[in-house]
């Protein structure tokens, strides 16, 4: 492909007038919505009219009037459109780690309430040791917090699904991994933790809003998300989480509450009784108090993705991702694809490996293309097909080719490690 043919594409894109809806800065080439989305125009409006109106003029009469207390279910409830649940199994709150604490908690909880299937040996966490390590943090804390009664069992990709077995409680994986961009099957590793009488919960960081993904139709149990990277809900915005409404009509019947049992969790949180109930309905999943300019920030970025539909980004992502694996195995040398070849197998982002990786990303930054850098030595890039075009794509290719090909990364100033990568 040549660069017209790439500005043809743009020409003829149906999602072009999304990128619009995008304050972009000008000479620039953002390809990192994966770690943080870029701003909607109208974020600021909307944060502002929080702020002001209210805020400022209704003060805490909007908890009412204004409808604070429902914003973590409505933001919920738009975010269950993209990834295939419904409405009352999605809510907003806390971060992607803690809602994944509640999540495994409440997952080895029911497996030792379900009658149907023998718990006695099922000690064992199962997640890839490629897994994002904040992940795998929680639940070693979750595991040393049950006093090493569960065991944290990491094993490679590739060998997963054959490690799911009588011996597991749960299985958690997060779909599309951070590294590489590789993309699990997650109906098929459902089902095959289901067969094995095993729980499966998802982490779904870089697929919300990214790939389609439907959990009702995988009958997953939990999922976990967060709303700064293709949701663009803004730096630290509120994360989600799913619970299938089959799980939560069993823990209502029971008196476990997710282990972080705060107030809005509670079934009647304005009685402001001493012992904790917790709630019947998803709400059981939130905390304390909702951050209502972070969630009205989410909300205007939920729906900049839901006005392009998620089947069109996704098709869009495969024509900008291939064009770019493309454009850059032509013409660059010394790095190696890490992500899968196969559109498929991958999500929204493209991942080389080059010894410097480090440094070449910086040198990149310094030419107007933003990407990140993940150690040891990948050059990970993201694409967002919102507001990234197949110009951006190929002009990014180029620009790469000449870094390397002029050694500009080995300029001192970038070989100097900033403390965000």
């Amino acid at each position: 492909m040549n660069r017209d043919e790439a500005l043809a594409l743009d020409a003829a894109d149906p999602l072009a007038v999304h990128r619009r809806a995008f304050l972009l800065p000008d000479g620039v080439i953002y390809l990192d919505g994966n770690s943080l989305g870029a701003l909607p125009r109208a974020t600021s409006a909307r944060v502002r009219e929080v702020i002001e109106h209210e805020w400022g003029a209704r003060l805490i009469r909007s908890w009412n009037e204004a409808r604070w207390t429902d914003l973590p279910r409505r933001v919920g409830s738009k975010i269950a459109r993209l990834i295939g649940a419904q409405p009352e199994e999605v809510v907003c709150a806390d971060s992607t780690s803690i809602n994944l604490f509640k999540v495994l908690a409440a997952a080895l909880h029911l497996q030792t309430a379900r009658p149907q299937v023998s718990v006695a040996g099922r000690r064992v966490i199962l997640s890839e040791r490629g897994n994002f390590p904040t992940d795998l943090y929680m639940a070693q804390g979750l595991t040393h917090l049950l006093g090493g009664h569960y065991q944290l069992q990491l094993v490679d990709s590739v060998a997963i699904e054959q490690s799911i077995d009588e011996s597991i409680a749960v299985v958690f994986l997060t779909q599309v991994n951070f590294k590489t961009g590789a993309m699990h099957d997650l109906a098929e590793l459902t089902r095959r933790s289901h067969e094995a009488g095993a729980l499966m919960v998802w982490d779904l960081a870089h697929s919300a809003g990214a790939v389609p993904v439907d959990l009702t139709a995988a009958q997953a149990d939990f999922a976990v998300g967060c709303g700064y990277k293709y949701l663009n809900g803004g730096p630290g915005a509120p994360a989600f989480v799913y619970a299938a409404e089959r799980h939560l009509a069993a823990l209502s019947a029971e008196t476990f509450a997710q282990p972080l049992s705060g107030w809005f969790g509670h079934r009647t949180p304005f009685e402001f009784v001493t012992d904790y109930a917790p709630a019947a309905t998803i709400e059981r999943f939130t905390v304390g108090t909702p951050s209502i300019l972070a969630l009205a920030a989410l909300d205007v970025g939920v729906d900049t993705v839901l006005a392009a539909g998620i089947e069109a980004l996704r098709n869009k992502s495969v024509v900008l991702t291939e064009l770019f694996i493309a454009e850059v195995e032509r013409q660059c040398d010394g790095v190696m694809l890490v992500s899968p070849r196969r559109a498929e197998r991958r999500g929204s982002q493209v991942c080389f490996a080059h010894e410097h990786a480090y440094a070449v990303m910086q040198a990149l930054i310094e030419r107007g293309v933003t990407g990140d850098f993940r150690a040891p030595d990948v050059l990970r890039f993201g694409f967002a097909p919102l507001y990234v075009r197949h110009v951006d794509a190929f002009d990014a290719a180029a620009t790469l080719a000449k870094v390397l090909r002029a050694d500009e990364w080995r300029h001192e100033r970038f070989l100097q490690r900033a403390t965000v990568t």
